[in-house]
Formats: C-alpha cells, structure tokens, sequence
C-alpha cells in the first residue's frame, strides 16, 4: 500500500526541519516583566488601595486579621487565616477565595465588579508580579514624592545630548557613524564584531524590514546580478519608495494605537468606519510625513490652520490623525457613566503617552507614580485636555473645501445685508429687542441669542458662523420667488443652504448604536458643556429633528440604560422636554440633528424652569415677534410700492439669490466619513482621589509633564488646548519625544530597542545598551527633518544592520545577551508578515490597497454575542493582513498563534513566543494548506516541460529562492528531486499533490519564518 500525500509530507518534514532550522538563542525574562508589572500597577494595586488598604495596611488604624496586603512579602506571609496568596494558583488562593465571596467576603463593604476580581485573578495566576520596592512604611516615615529629584536621578529625563562620535581602533569596518558607536563598545570589551551577511540573506532581510513580503526570484535575481558599489543603495531606495512599505509600517504603528474596528465588550459593537484611519496611516507613511507633523496631526489635525491636504483629491488628511483617540473599547450600557468615561480618558491617556512619550502616565491615576518622576496632577492635566475634546464623524473629503464654500457665504451674505440696509434707509433696519432669557437667572444653560463666538459649536457648516439674530435680514423662497424675511428669534438655525449633503459609511458588521440612526454628520449643533444641577431640561426649538444629551462623553447607546438622552423634535410642540434625573451633577452637552431636508431653530436651553418663566420667555418672544412684524410689513411696503427703490430692492434681492445659487453648484455633496475629534468648551479636570470617578477633588489645569515643562496653567488660547499639547511634545527641549521614536525604528530593523522596553522609558523599563547612540540617532533624526524614510535608510545601510546572524562563540561567552551587537539576532517574522508571505509565493496575493475591511473568516470556534453575522473568505480574498477586519472579540486564530496583540493599550513591542501551537497551525490551518497548493500549481505552470530531465531541478531551486530567498544547497536540491521522484507522478492530480507536500514542508520550516 503506498504513503497517502499527507503521510510522505510528514516523513519528508523532519529532515528539512533538520536542514533549515536556524538556532535562536534563548533570551529568558527576568522573573517579572514590564509588562507584568504595568499590569499590577494599573489594574491591582489601585484595587488594593482603594478597598483594603484601610484595614490592612501599615496606615490601618487598627490591622485587622492580622494581614496586610500593602507588600508582595506581606501577602505572602499572610494573616491570621494563613497565606494570602499562592503565586500562580488562582483557585488555591485565600484573597481570591474572599474576593469571590466563596468563604470570606471581602470588601465587606460589598463584592467587587466581575472585571475587578478576574484581574486579581489574573495577576495571581502570572506570579503576582510586585515591583521590588522597600517596604510600605507609615505615613510618618514615608518618604515625600520628589518629582524633581525622580527626574534628575533617572536617564530618560535628561536633555538630549549631541554625543561626539567616538574613535575606533579598526577604521576600516564601519560604514557610517552607527557603526562607529557600535564599533567602540565592542573593542572596549574586547570583542569583534560579526561578518557581513551573505547578499540573499540581506536582501530577504530588506524586503521584509521594509514592505513585509519576500523577494520574488526575479526580484532576488536581479539584485545579486547587480555587482556594483551602490546595489543594496539602490535597493533601499526602490524599497522605501513601494507603496508596500506604508502597509509593512503602518502595522506597526496600528499596534500603537490599539487599532480595531469593533469596541469589544458585550456585542462588540462596530468602531464605524474606523479603516479610514488605517489608510490615513498607510498614506501618511508613504508620503514620508515629517513626524512633528505627524503628532500635530494626531494629538490636535482637527484644529490646524493650514492642514496637510491628499496630494490627488485635495482633502483634509490631517483630521483623520485625531481618529486614533476614538479606537478603544466603549460599554454600551455603563451603570456608572462618569466611571465610563474615566476609564476611556485612562486608555486615551495611556496610549497617547506611551506612543509618543514613552512613559506611563496612566499609572498615576490613583496616586502619584510609584517610581517616576510624573504626578497625579499630571495625569489630571492630560485628561484636561480631553475633557475640552468631542468626538464626532467627519465628512473629511469635503471639510477643507465646503470651509471655503461656508467662508464665501457669510462674505456673501454679509455683503447683501448691508447693501440692503443702506437701500432700505435706517428708518426700516431695527434691532431686535430685548433677550427673552434675562429674567431666568442661573437657570439659563445655554442662550443663542447671547452665546459668545468661541461657544457657537458644530459639526459641519449648516449652521452657519453664528447664530441667527433677531431682526436679520433672511433670503427666503416664497412661492419660487426670492424674497427677504426679517428674523423674530435669536436662534441657532440650519440654513437649506446646505440640504442634500450626502455621507457615506462602511457597509459594517453590528450597528446597534441608536446615535447612527440619526443624520448627524456633517449636521449637528453643539452646545458648549455644562453641569447639570437639576434634572428637568427644557429646550425651545422649532422645526424638525432630534436632541441628543451626551452625558460625559458617552455615544454608544445600545442597551437598556441611557435611551432618555435621546428624544425626538416632531415639530408639534416649541418646548421639548428631557426627564435628566439620573444624570444630575454630571457633564454634558445637548446636539441638535435637524431631520434631512427640514428646518430646525434652537433659541434656548434651560433647567429646572417654573411655568410662570417659560411663560415670560414665551412672552418675551411675542413682543418680538411682533416687533419683526412691524418691520417686516415695512420692508413688503418698500419693496412694493412701485417706486424706483423698490425695483432696486427687488434686483438685489434677485442678485443675493443668483449668487447664492451659483455658490451652492460649488458644495462637495458626497463624502465618506471617518471618526475625529471636535474641540469642545476648554475646560480644566478634577483630580480623582485615588482614581475614583465619585470622588473628585481639586482641580488641576491643563499643563505639559511636570518634569519637562513644571506645572504652571498652559497658555491656552481657546478650547481643550490639545494644539498647544501638541507644540509641548514636539518641543525641542523635550528629551522623549525622539528618542522614543528613534528608538522604535531601531527595535523594528534589529529586533531590539536600545532601551528593550520601547514603552516604557521609566524606572520599571530597561536603560539603554548604547545610550550615546540613542542621542545619537535622536539629534539626527531631527536635524535631517524627522523623515522616518531617512531614518531607516540610515539604519539599514550601516555594518551594524547588515551584519550576520552568526555568532562567535567567544563572543556569546562574554555577552550572552548579545547587548553589545557583535551580532544580529535572528528574528521571528510576526504573524501578518507570514500571512502575506504565503499569499506572495502562491500567487494569491492581491496588491490592491486601502478600502473596508474584510471579514473576519470564521472557524466552529469562535463563537459568542456579536459574533459577526457574514464570514469573509479563508484566504482573505488574498488581501494583505492590514486589511483583514480586526474585532476585538473575534480576533485570528493564525495571528494570535503568532503574537499579533490585543488591541487595548499600546504595544511597540510585541511578544515573541516559540509554542507548538505555531508549529500545529501552520501543519493544519486550512489557508495554509491552501496556499501551499496554489504555490505548487504555480510553480507546475511556470516549469511545464516533464520531459526536460531538469525540470524538478529547475522547480525546487525556484521554490526555494521564492520562499527563502537562496538556491537549495546540494543535499538539500538532491534530497528534495529524491523525494519527488520516488513518487508516483503519472498523473496531473497525483504530481500536483506531490508538489503541494513539498511546497507545505517548505512552509513549516524555521527559515520561513524566521529572518537570518
């Protein structure tokens, strides 16, 4: 009986694993990570201290059961019942035991939130990983926060130095000043640094540092044909000039800024159109934007005067930047809705500052950070800077344009009401009269007809600059003839101007968010944010539409709770009212969403108003109404009294109409939308005493981190102030900003950073190996422009980069960790890069670019609520993995297998794990295994001719130069022809089979996916 396919591909794998297997050195961990430690200091210890340390701590006024839970030791050691913990028995643990309420039921005070308990659970169950500290000591003996000290003791606050480059003792090796830096720690520890790369090695090495994919053999031919000097120059330069390279480096930067496109929890609900911001990226990485540029963009593109506009289609890329803020998870139905809104500002703050900082701000939400220089003001200062920020859906491919087009209309209509006024004679231009809300006292929230330039807030243009006035002169359409109207309110108003705007939206997977039923984009008012001190809100309106109260930020209403913030304006009633009582004592504003095509008017929002004042407000609106009236049966007089006045009115009139119409064929109709920010009512934040959203303090006004800056208030000119964030980390004298940046290129292209921990520049991260060089490539990067293209152009060229993976064993005698460089580490590809790597050498792939995402496919496993209704193709319709939907709680198995992370915080350094679960899903995965036919009918077709006695030869040298970027070595090229020809071929379906095995043992190789 002869083998089946599979069989022969399994006896033919352990040889070539033999074969191609690369030696990675081990590179263990210390007993607790970064990472770990974040995780304790974020989601454990604030536990601790806001619901045991009372009565269990070194401050107890009386320790109560003999336990204290303020030390790992303490913990350890235990109370009067016994041991606390038992690092990595979850189940076997006293203080989880208590915290289930399954014996002792602690917080006696009432049993912690399902979310709480299972993060105790999850730091038993990784150790109980505690920072090594001193000993929690009384708050007599307690030693003083001293920021100032913190700062001057550690590495990473100080000022970037502009490092002379060193001499070395062999002039002849380095290339470039890198590898002069580098050169100089070697020979001061004796060492010498590896030989040069082979030139297959170095080009596969390129390819996938800058677009992600293999070389082809033509590709690779063409390259080792090239004998001169400047060949791997020129390379280079053909590489970073790919469109792929945006795809490759945009992947990187998504797990920055925990890019996904669903909010997680319950039924992951869809983060619509969240794919805009991933080809914002792609695009702005390909365009090589200058990196200061890039921050202005993220932190505040929506407030830029001049903003970077799409080189093709002419509209606003720099908004987009601010989408990244928006791509965490959102609950659909938060109990506690300031407590919501905290812990969103927390991950905003988190991600922000780790991605362009490199410091863990976040851990200072409860309490000054245990080990760096950055205070509870700090962090208090940053969510400052959200709290004056919105969100909204922006119409980004027609804001910079329909700008001009709103800019043009109020010169327009400025111009027309004056030239009127003056025909008309002053005896028929009144003002209004006197504001309907004086009499209401504090109970006014917000009044249009009094509301100050910098509060007249909106997303869009449909509303113009500024509210209505009473009194002003209106273009209005009676009956298809142009005419003017005299306005009786003050009032905000949607001009028909703008009716027919149309924004376009993906397709999605779960929209259950009520707020996207409603025509808001491009077409809401906002009001400026206010507190709510009484529940009973009524608004005078008038038209068609809806309000929405956004209580502290929240926008995801799904569930059962929160559905009174949004009632319908039927256009029967001048008062809405909204029942607010849960929401008393909280933030909020009111939108106003004109129904399309309809007209709808806002004059006033109050609170907690008598009958008898909404009487005097009605009132006051009738004196001047009729006082409009008056003027208005003035003006029809004047415009048909047969006189030559009124036939120039009635031409002006004309003109104002012909003009306005003209101006309106210009309005960009159609766009597509993206999430953005919307700058909101500056305002600064309370301090929360230890972290607790019901709990609020002082407050603290917005400024940059303590130790770069000091504390002094940010001069601010108007709203959240995030633009003048933005100029404070790009400012020069901000010693983070770069290195973090030169040092996440410098992990990307080596496999490590120079300081490992490229999140995380604080006391719990690592210190630099090569500090002088980090300065080094810091003081460059900005001197060259701060071009991430130049960069890594620099990086790649050096000896340093291209040196090989092959080690000195005296070398690694000294330096087992290779900290000095003496060689490269090999370096695992990540999941995506495998992924794209199987599609390129199938021929599957498919090099489109940009566009919604496609679904996730999905296996008989991944089951539970919002699970998505439609699943996408095995093989992703051959797309690049940037372009597979990414939903937070139906993530890829395949490149979960391989690391890729979960998108919640920022991740600059993925984990590199080495389990047989990688080794298993490359054997069965039914896309690989799919590949790994399309690879052989593709390698069948290109050599055809069965009768050419080398065309197995020809066949297996092609295969490996596609899939490891060299020819087969002799043992392996004849082993490889053995196999082949020691089957049964004598048929199409039977060789294509034969092919298929060979081509799958190739796959499932340490050198496909691995970089040498």
């Amino acid at each position: 009986m002869k083998n089946s396919p599979a069989l022969r591909a399994y006896s033919l794998l352990p040889t070539l694993l033999l074969l191609s297997i690369i030696s990675v050195p081990s590179n263990a961990a210390d007993a607790s990570s970064p990472e770990q430690l974040e995780f304790f200091e974020k989601q454990v210890r604030p536990l601790l201290v806001e619901h045991c340390y009372e009565c269990h701590s070194v401050d107890a006024v009386k320790l109560q059961a003999g336990l204290r839970v303020d030390s790992r030791q303490a913990l350890l050691q235990g109370g009067d019942s016994g041991v606390s913990i038992l690092p990595g028995d979850v189940d076997g643990s006293l203080l989880v035991e208590a915290i289930r309420f399954d014996s002792y039921e602690m917080p006696p005070k009432g049993k912690l939130p399902d979310s709480q308990i299972q993060a105790i659970e999850k730091w038993v169950e990784m150790g109980a990983p505690w920072p090594d500290e001193a000993p929690p000591q009384s708050d007599q003996q307690r030693e003083v926060f001293d920021l100032q000290q913190r700062a001057a003791d550690h590495w990473a606050w100080h000022p970037i130095a502009s490092p002379s480059v060193p001499d070395v003792q062999d002039p002849a090796w380095p290339r470039s000043d890198i590898d002069r830096f580098i050169l100089n720690r070697l020979e001061a520890s004796s060492l010498r640094p590896a030989v040069d790369t082979d030139r297959n090695v170095l080009a596969r090495r390129l390819y996938f540092d800058l677009i992600g994919l293999p070389p082809t053999a033509d590709q690779l031919r063409e390259f080792l044909d090239d004998a001169s000097d400047r060949a791997t120059e020129r390379l280079v330069d053909q590489l970073l000039e790919s469109p792929q390279f945006g795809e490759r480096w945009g992947r990187h930067w998504l797990d920055l800024v925990r890019y996904a496109e669903s909010r997680g929890h319950e039924f992951d609900n869809d983060a619509r159109d969240a794919y805009q911001y991933r080809d914002y990226v792609i695009r702005g990485l390909n365009a090589d934007v200058p990196y200061d540029q890039w921050i202005r963009e993220h932190i505040a593109g929506d407030l830029l005067e001049s903003p970077r506009l799409n080189p093709e289609e002419n509209y606003n890329e720099s908004i987009l930047g601010t989408g990244f803020w928006f791509l965490g998870e959102w609950v659909h139905s938060p109990v506690d809705i300031r407590k919501d809104e905290a812990d969103r500002f927390d991950n905003m703050i988190d991600v922000m500052s780790k991605t362009f900082l490199g410091v863990t701000v976040a851990c200072a939400r409860c309490h000054d950070h245990k080990f760096d220089a950055i205070s509870t003001a700090d962090y208090y200062a940053f969510s400052g800077f959200l709290q004056g920020s919105d969100f909204r859906e922006v119409r980004f491919e027609s804001i910079h344009h329909n700008q001009q087009i709103a800019n043009r209309l109020d010169e327009l209509d400025a111009k027309y009401r004056s030239k009127l006024s003056a025909a008309l004679g002053p005896e028929l231009v009144g003002a209004g009269t006197s504001e309907s809300s004086s009499t209401l006292g504090d109970n006014v929230l917000v009044d249009y007809a009094t509301i100050r330039e910098d509060a007249y807030l909106q997303n869009g243009f449909i509303f113009g600059s500024q509210p209505r006035r009473v009194g002003q002169m209106q273009l209005v359409d009676i009956e298809g003839k142009p005419s003017v109207q005299i306005a009786t309110t003050s009032a905000a108003v949607n001009d028909p101007f703008w009716d027919g705007l149309k924004s376009f939206h993906e397709k999605g997977i779960h929209h259950r968010n009520a707020l996207d039923k409603l025509p808001s984009v491009g077409r809401t008012l906002r009001t400026p944010t206010f507190e709510l001190t009484h529940g009973n809100v009524a608004c005078r309106v008038r038209g068609i539409g809806h309000v929405v109260a956004c209580v502290d930020s929240h926008r995801l209403v799904a569930g059962p709770l929160h559905g009174e913030t949004i009632r319908k304006i039927d256009g029967k009633n001048s008062w809405i009212r909204l029942n607010l009582n849960r929401y008393v004592g909280h933030r909020l504003h009111l939108e106003f969403i004109p129904a399309e095509d309809q007209s709808l008017e806002v004059s006033l929002v109050i609170q907690n108003a008598t009958p008898e004042q909404m009487k005097a407000v009605e009132a006051a609106e009738a004196m001047q109404i009729e006082a409009a009236s008056l003027r208005q049966s003035q003006i029809d007089r004047a415009l048909s009294d047969g006189t030559q006045r009124a036939s120039d009115l009635t031409a002006l009139i004309a003109q104002w109409a012909a003009d306005r119409s003209q101006l309106r064929k210009q309005i960009r109709y159609d766009s597509r939308v993206a999430m953005a920010m919307l700058d909101g009512t500056g305002e600064d934040d309370h301090i929360l005493i230890r972290g607790n959203s019901s709990k609020p303090g002082q407050r603290e006004p917005r400024h940059f981190l303590t130790a770069i800056s000091g504390n002094q208030p940010m001069e601010i000119k108007r709203g959240s102030g995030r633009l003048e964030l933005a100029k404070q980390i790009n400012d020069p004298n901000n010693p983070l900003t770069s290195r973090v940046f030169v040092n996440r290129v410098w992990h990307h292209l080596m496999g490590r950073g120079i300081v490992p921990t490229t999140d995380d520049f604080g006391v719990l991260g690592q210190r630099p190996t090569h500090p002088e060089l980090l300065d080094h490539l810091a003081t460059r990067f900005r001197a060259d422009g701060q071009s991430l293209k130049r960069l890594i152009r620099y990086i790649v060229l050096s000896r340093t980069y291209q040196m090989s993976s092959h080690a000195d064993p005296a070398a690694v005698a000294d330096d087992p960790k290779n900290l000095l460089w003496h060689h490269r580490w090999p370096k695992r590809l990540e999941g995506e890069a495998i992924r794209d790597s199987l599609l390129s050498i199938s021929g599957r792939l498919d090099d489109a670019m940009y566009g919604e995402p496609i679904p996730i496919h999905l296996t008989g496993f991944m089951d539970g609520r919002g699970r998505p209704g439609v699943s996408g193709p095995i093989d992703g319709n051959g797309r690049r993995s940037i372009y597979i939907s990414v939903r937070r709680n139906f993530l890829s198995p395949f490149m979960l297998t391989f690391d890729t992370p979960v998108p919640f915080s920022a991740m600059g350094r993925r984990n590199v794990s080495n389990v047989p679960a990688q080794a298993l899903i490359l054997m069965n995965d039914p896309m690989v295994v799919e590949q790994a036919k399309l690879w052989a009918e593709q390698t069948i077709q290109k050599f055809p001719h069965v009768e050419d006695p080398n065309v197995h030869r020809e066949r297996v040298i092609w295969m490996y130069q596609s899939a490891f970027a060299r020819s087969p070595t002799a043992e392996e090229l004849d082993m490889a022809v053995q196999f082949i020809e020691s089957q049964d071929t004598s048929d199409a379906s039977a060789e294509l089979a034969i092919w298929a095995d060979l081509a799958h043992a190739f796959i499932n190789t340490k050198e496909f996916i691995f970089l040498r």
